[in-house]
């Protein structure tokens, strides 16, 4: 197939290897060390398909050699590392998304998670100056602060286009959140539907008023604008519901509710899941973007390949 065939070249050399029974590298994209994941955003008239991964320190197929630009990553790739005065070189994670018949998009995630705050803020402030987006991050930065509540900066994240459309991502995981504090982080961008973005919050929290454990919001930047343009918010279903079957039906709701049919995705997760899904967690996150484009649902699958889950100290 021409989708497998696109995957396989983009993949680094880990993906030849064998799967064991432990990571012979852990990786944090997962709980049990595995270095990838695979999520399904479902607005627009076809579902998009995306497979993340970490590099695990080798280099992917360069963009470029597709036709793609990456003038935007080359002018932060040194930030992220000690030459740009880190303390170690930054995680770096690939991801393609697919939504046909339309062109692959590639994009880089650079892990902040291993420094110290100091160093992780230094380094976003360094690569956005870089981006000229420093008066949108500042801006958006003041915003932020000001909301109650305990997060860090965990992600940079670049879209590997120049388009005017390219995104740069900044990603923040919240600590003992409600649904109350990541909607106003939503809200510190140009574009939020707070109305949609309560609702669904509710939708897939159930009876629950907090955001879960670790719940992320991201914010994207696009060039010419004074802050940040619209935000993701991700809550952790497996916090969040008793199991996949739980998790499922809160989704499929909220499917249905933004105008999407709930069908294909039911499909897929029980299609995916080892066994039956009120026994399964595989359906890790599901984020909504409230930017006033209906169904900007995604859902992100983790698949249990290895027997136990990994402690902070396991991953490093």
């Amino acid at each position: 197939m021409r989708a497998t065939r696109l995957l396989r070249a983009v993949l680094p050399p880990w993906a030849h290897e064998r799967i064991g029974a432990a990571p012979a590298e852990p990786s944090y994209v997962a709980d049990d060390g595995f270095p990838a994941e695979m999520s399904v955003n479902w607005s627009g008239r076809h579902p998009e398909l995306r497979v993340l991964f970490d590099n695990l320190g080798h280099d992917v197929v360069s963009p470029a050699d597709n036709g793609f630009t990456t003038r935007r990553s080359d002018r932060v790739r040194e930030t992220f590392t000690p030459r740009g005065g880190r303390p170690s070189p930054a995680p770096v994670w690939h991801s393609i998304a697919w939504r046909p018949p339309s062109a692959i998009v590639h994009k880089t995630y650079y892990g902040l998670y291993p420094w110290p705050h100091a160093h992780r803020e230094a380094a976003v402030a360094e690569a956005m100056a870089r981006l000229d987006m420093a008066e949108a991050w500042d801006d958006t930065r003041r915003r932020v602060e000001a909301v109650e509540g305990e997060r860090e900066i965990e992600f940079f994240a670049v879209d590997l286009a120049d388009e005017a459309e390219a995104r740069v991502k900044i990603y923040y995981r919240n600590h003992g959140a409600d649904l109350a504090e990541v909607d106003r982080i939503a809200a510190v961008t140009l574009r939020h539907d707070a109305e949609g973005a309560r609702a669904a919050y509710r939708t897939l929290a159930g009876e629950r008023a907090d955001a879960g454990e670790a719940a992320l919001s991201c914010l994207a930047f696009r060039s010419g604008l004074a802050r940040a343009a619209e935000a993701t918010t991700y809550l952790r279903l497996p916090d969040l519901t008793s199991s996949d079957q739980e998790a499922v039906e809160r989704t499929a709701a909220l499917l249905h509710r933004e105008g999407v049919d709930p069908g294909r995705f039911r499909l897929l997760t029980a299609a995916l899941a080892p066994g039956p899904l009120t026994e399964s967690r595989i359906l890790e996150l599901v984020s909504y973007r409230a930017a006033g484009r209906r169904g900007d649902v995604t859902t992100y699958f983790r698949f249990p390949v290895y027997h136990r889950a990994l402690s902070p100290v396991d991953l490093g």
